[in-house]
């Protein structure tokens, strides 16, 4: 398993103006005991070209300022995408969390077995 390649299809899978948690992404690339290597690969940038504005912690807080050039970036980029974070740095996960469905988690898998990862 190339676990960073997998990161990086979960991420690029999560649509505009939705947000992903570590443990979540964890858990869809097969691994849900790895959420702090999630935010290894997207601060390393091991993934390739990912949305990392869209991975929030498992209380919606802003918490991968390490994946960014520039304070307040994650902020702007998820507001600029319709989420809107609250003073406190964090996003409603109830209204904005992103649950991909049965099809959508099938694909996934497919497209690890695919690409050998």
């Amino acid at each position: 398993m190339d676990f960073p390649k997998r990161v990086g299809l979960v991420c690029r899978a999560i649509p505009p103006g939705r947000v992903a948690t570590y443990g979540q992404i964890a858990l869809l690339c097969g691994r849900p005991q790895c959420p702090r290597q999630v935010g290894t690969v997207l601060s390393r940038g091991t993934g390739g070209e990912v949305p990392a504005h869209r991975v929030v912690n498992r209380q919606g807080y802003l918490s991968g300022a390490r994946c960014f050039l520039e304070p307040g970036i994650q902020r702007l980029s998820l507001e600029a995408e319709g989420v809107p974070v609250s003073p406190g740095q964090t996003v409603d996960l109830k209204k904005y969390g992103w649950r991909p469905g049965e099809k959508e988690q099938e694909a996934l898998w497919a497209a690890f077995q695919e690409q050998g990862i």
